[in-house]
């Protein structure tokens, strides 16, 4: 049996406005159907133990509510505080793992690949989950279609022939390198992409980490030593995680170790890191273009176009991105990832939201949608899940109106409890105790406007909360 691992941290700045720090490209819909994280999760082989889940503390509510929308269950969510990168992410997950079994085998998967054939992902998983058993820490290969200068590459041995069905030894591994030198490892042949995919023994990891980092090693151990349980989340403790190096695995075991090993996957496989690697992986209209939401066009060529919630209208573009969200626009020519990348940077150090958060914002009740935000105004669309209630609060900066829009509110108000249906509607003064509750078997949807001076969500005080909110 093997233990999957689904790493999901990172922001994916290459993939904004759609992709932001508080809501990820792995968490939206960006290939037609589930999510990337939620394909991962149905990518876990059948012959396994529920999924180990390392993700940041702010995205546990949109963890969780996307496990439920196809309604499959993990062995934890472990939260990290802050990302220190894939070396201790793995490390916490085996830690984990091993509190199952000393001799489990573990599947390291990103949340944010895209896989295009199941079955050979399987067959990879297995040869290299034997050779797991054997002592090695196997990396799946990617045979280049390009010569790309986002992925990490691998060089095998040139004694060994490449075979799909069978561990081949590893001469070296590259970080992304420049066009010319990519270009030399594609005409060599002996170079493949670094998936970021891994199966090895936890304990056999554990112990080359120790060997090979020990400051890594030491300050995860001790942080899960002292790991505390909220809800349905496992926190690690955070000073001691704080201490510990922002290293990759790769950098900190894979490179050093003498125990790597790659198997091939013989698949079409992506990252999906930028709008150009999306345009790469997707079907194509007879004109080159792929036209997600509603889009009218004429003499369009060879572009992406992705509306979130309103109609776009293109005449006369080629080799355009164009991405439309609710708050932000993007237009772009195509292959200028770095250029959007600094763009993101820009934003953050201006302070602007954008960069950060997005109008739909996630809990653990439900979930919201900002409408509209002025300085002394906020209106947002709320809706409250079947049995779920908010926490009971006051605010000191803002007051609220709650006009029920479908369903039946229970309301808590000034220490009386009353029902609101729909096209009603009760006002809460600054100060006030109050709380809102759906006791009913579906969504409950309300508009809440908030007036006042400020609506940060700091200026929630919570006297009570389902979800040990502080």
């Amino acid at each position: 049996m093997i233990t999957p691992i689904i790493l999901s941290g990172g922001s994916g700045k290459r993939l904004w406005p759609l992709s932001r720090e508080l809501y990820p490209k792995q968490f939206h819909n960006i290939i037609k159907g589930e999510t990337l994280f939620q394909r991962t999760i149905k990518r876990v082989p059948l012959a396994s133990y529920e999924p180990i889940i390392i993700c940041n503390e702010n995205h546990r509510f949109i963890v969780a509510e996307q496990l439920r929308q196809i309604d499959r269950n993990v062995n934890s969510i472990i939260l990290e505080p802050m990302g220190k990168n894939t070396a201790p992410a793995i490390a916490l997950g085996c830690l984990r793992a091993m509190e199952q079994s000393e001799d489990s085998i573990v599947l390291v998967m990103s949340s944010d690949h895209l896989i295009d054939n199941d079955k050979k992902f399987s067959n990879a998983i297995s040869i290299a989950s034997e050779e797991a058993k054997k002592g090695s820490l196997v990396c799946l290969g990617i045979k280049p279609n390009k010569p790309s200068t986002g992925y990490g590459y691998i060089e095998i041995d040139r004694s060994t022939k490449l075979d799909k069905n069978i561990a081949l030894e590893i001469k070296n591994f590259y970080e992304k390198p420049t066009k010319e030198r990519a270009e030399d490892f594609i005409k060599s042949g002996d170079f493949l992409w670094n998936s970021g995919i891994f199966i090895f023994s936890a304990k056999i990891f554990l112990r080359e980490l120790q060997k090979l980092n020990k400051k890594i090693f030491n300050s995860c151990k001790l942080s899960y030593e002292n790991k505390s349980i909220d809800s349905d989340f496992l926190r690690i403790d955070k000073s001691s995680f704080d201490k510990c190096p922002n290293v990759s695995v790769d950098y900190a075991v894979m490179e050093k170790t003498d125990k790597s090993k790659m198997v091939m996957l013989d698949s079409r496989w992506s990252d999906v890191g930028t709008w150009d690697s999306i345009y790469d992986s997707m079907e194509k209209d007879k004109d080159g273009n792929i036209l997600y939401g509603d889009i009218e066009h004429s003499n369009v060529n060879n572009s992406l176009c992705y509306s979130q919630d309103k109609l776009v209208a293109l005449i006369g573009i080629s080799n355009l991105i164009v991405i439309n969200t609710s708050d932000a626009i993007l237009i772009s020519e195509k292959n200028k990832e770095n250029e959007l990348k600094e763009l993101v940077n820009t934003l953050e150090t201006s302070n602007r939201k954008e960069a950060e958060v997005h109008t739909k914002a996630y809990r653990p009740w439900g979930y919201y949608i900002s409408l509209k935000e002025d300085v002394n105004y906020h209106i947002k669309k709320i809706v409250l899940y079947p049995d779920s209630r908010i926490s009971l609060q006051k605010h000191t900066s803002r007051s609220e109106h709650w006009v029920v829009l479908k369903g039946k509110a229970t309301v808590f108000r000034d220490n009386t409890e009353f029902e609101l249906n729909e096209n009603e509607s009760t006002f809460i003064p600054e100060n006030m105790l109050h709380r809102l509750t759906n006791n009913t078997g579906y969504d409950l949807e309300i508009i809440e406007i908030q007036t006042g001076d400020y609506f940060g969500e700091d200026d929630i005080e919570r006297f009570d909360d389902d979800y040990l909110r502080k």
